[in-house]
């Protein structure tokens, strides 16, 4: 990577500059370097002098002089580097040899080869996916393709809570709500009867008994009510999987709630808390006969909010498990830590499922674990790392990682186009599975690919399907994670702007443009460079130059809004390179170094589009 090159090399310096000056005994110096918006002060610079003023007692300017001759004497200076400036009050500004940079191969650092298990999605097999799950899956897969890209080998697992609440009330409601109406799939069904059976509830309280009876029987895992939850539970999650797949989502396994519970696993996982004194049941007050993960001294966490004060229940006083409680057992087995394996088989091709029945499979055993789950489950995700901390396992909670987003919500135009009543006159509305309110992925794909068939003159390219679910997933993609998504019909179906369609339509327009060269062979050979560049062509270069640490920085933060807001500029800056370089006219030389960079785009955008999971049309 370019900057880590120069980084390295000013880091070099510096500490070459701190040993002559006696000052060895200085913390070791760490280089920041940016890339400057205006070009006329570097294509990088660092305030380094002025971060090593203070320790050495000498202005920065001064310092910046000494570093910039340690540059030039070690040899770093001359090659990729063209130059290198001093500017007050000390700014250290480095100018790149782009000729030298385009002969260079410039790799990520090697991989580690460790093992990841990303867990994502994981949505209740209760009823159909809406858009709130959908930005869970776009994120962990986003992760998946980043890490996969920069060197780790990745298991992607899918987690299916059959024996919770949700799926619990779906099947009161099969059992006990007569429901008639419509419907193409069962999970829309059940869609409809989650939410009646909730009505229900508020109606007569005396049913909410049902559940905990429910709750019981599928946990038990035999007889008629666990039977028919399981084949609920197993249609969902084939419809889940089929749509997940239209967007180019995969995983490796599903791992089921109740296959923990019934291989024994938090058996293992109990037995190794009780040996702590952290681990312990309640005999007085609110939370008597529950067992409890107790809160470290001095954290806070006992007078904490009723919520979290459930939260560190594991075991409830009539012997129902909690879902951390699982969870906790579900991820000392991800790091290999339980002395017990599932069976596995196959649920369709390529993707394999725990249960009762089937063979030995090489699943688990990560080194490092992230798990793509919302703001809200902050603190029980908090829980389960504490748990590896009290059995001693503090590597592995180190190696824990919860990637926390916000959550999708409705725009008051799109609430009152479902129904409801926005009089209140709130900035947004939450979707609620229980009162039936939220947008279907199955609707919102429709609704896109219906706004895009509209619009389109020429539909011989990609299919509108596809370029819907390309626009919703970089739509879903391209926020802040901790960004709470208002979600607006109208803004969700635009296809310009900052939007997955314009990037696909750029990447297009780049392979139009390279189909018209007279010998695309001799394209990848690079060209003479010109002796002035234009403005747009070395804003091109500069951006183009900083797609390996863009990689690089969103897999080590595990942000994949980083690529979003990457991909874009770039795209902007080649259809303003487009507009203001003529690529196919000219002298001979300008236009076969237009062409080279119009490929090399087009190669880095392809790279890019692949890592958000979007296609790279040749026409759109």
């Amino acid at each position: 990577m370019l900057s880590q090159w120069i980084q390295k090399q000013l880091e070099q310096c510096a500490g070459n500059v701190i040993n002559r000056l006696g000052a060895a005994s200085a913390e070791p110096a760490t280089v920041l370097l940016e890339q400057p918006p205006n070009a006329d002060f570097g294509d990088y610079s660092s305030n380094i002098a002025m971060q090593l003023a203070k320790k050495l007692r000498k202005a920065p300017m001064v310092i910046a002089g000494l570093i910039t001759a340690e540059f030039q004497r070690i040899g770093a200076a001359g090659g990729i580097v063209q130059r290198i400036e001093i500017a007050n009050p000390g700014f250290i500004n480095l100018y790149i040899n782009w000729q030298e940079w385009a002969g260079q191969t410039f790799k990520l650092p090697q991989g580690s080869g460790e093992k990841v298990i990303i867990e994502h999605t994981s949505v209740n097999p209760n009823k159909s996916l809406h858009i709130g799950h959908l930005r869970n899956s776009c994120i962990g897969d986003a992760l998946v393709r980043i890490l996969r890209k920069t060197g780790y080998n990745v298991e992607v697992h899918n987690y299916v809570d059959d024996l919770g609440n949700q799926l619990a009330d779906t099947v009161v409601g099969l059992l006990r709500v007569p429901l008639a109406g419509e419907h193409v799939r069962f999970g829309d069904y059940c869609w409809d009867i989650y939410a009646a059976v909730n009505k229900k509830y508020a109606e007569q309280p005396e049913m909410i008994r049902q559940r905990t009876e429910i709750l019981h029987e599928l946990e038990e895992g035999h007889g008629n009510t666990a039977w028919l939850g399981q084949l609920a539970a197993e249609r969902i999650v084939r419809e889940h999987v089929a749509e997940m797949r239209s967007f180019g989502i995969e995983y490796d396994l599903l791992v089921w709630e109740s296959s923990i519970v019934q291989e024994g696993f938090w058996s293992s996982a109990s037995g190794l808390l009780k040996e702590t004194d952290m681990f312990v049941q309640e005999t007085e007050g609110k939370l008597a006969g529950c067992w409890i993960l107790k809160q470290p001294a001095g954290e806070g966490m006992e007078s904490g909010s009723e919520d979290h004060q459930k939260d560190k229940v594991l075991v409830r006083s009539n012997g129902i498990l909690t879902y951390t409680a699982k969870d906790i057992a579900y991820h000392l087995w991800k790091f290999g830590l339980l002395d017990k394996d599932f069976n596995y088989s196959e649920f369709n091709a390529g993707l394999w499922t725990t249960g009762l029945t089937g063979a030995p499979q090489s699943f688990g055993e990560a080194d490092r674990v992230v798990n793509v789950i919302d703001y809200r489950q902050e603190y029980p995700q908090a829980m389960v790392k504490q748990a590896l901390e009290v059995l001693g396992f503090t590597a592995q909670a180190e190696k824990l990682h919860h990637v926390s987003y916000g959550v999708v919500s409705l725009s008051p135009a799109s609430a009152a186009g479902l129904g409801i009543d926005t009089s209140d006159g709130k900035s947004s509305y939450a979707m609620s599975g229980r009162q039936g309110i939220g947008v279907k992925v199955a609707d919102l794909v429709r609704l896109m690919e219906s706004s895009i068939e509209a619009a389109r003159s020429d539909a011989t390219g990609l299919s509108s399907r596809l370029i819907a679910t390309a626009a919703i997933r970089y739509y879903l993609l391209r926020f802040n994670l901790g960004t709470e998504i208002v979600f607006d019909f109208k803004q969700a179906t635009e296809i310009s702007g900052n939007t997955g369609v314009y990037l696909m339509y750029t990447y297009a327009r780049a392979g139009r443009v390279l189909s018209k060269a007279e010998d695309p062979a001799e394209l990848t050979a690079v060209p003479r460079f010109p002796a002035q560049l234009d403005t747009a062509e070395l804003a091109l270069l500069r951006q183009l130059s900083t797609w390996e640490d863009t990689l690089y920085t969103a897999g080590r933060e595990l942000t994949p809004n980083t690529i979003c807001s990457y991909a874009h500029t770039l795209a902007s800056l080649f259809n303003n390179f487009y507009s203001s370089c003529p690529i196919l006219k000219g002298e001979e030389s300008s236009i076969r170094f237009r062409l080279w960079l119009t490929l090399r785009f087009q190669s880095t955008l392809g790279e890019v589009l692949e890592v958000l999971g979007l296609p790279k049309p040749e026409r759109m």
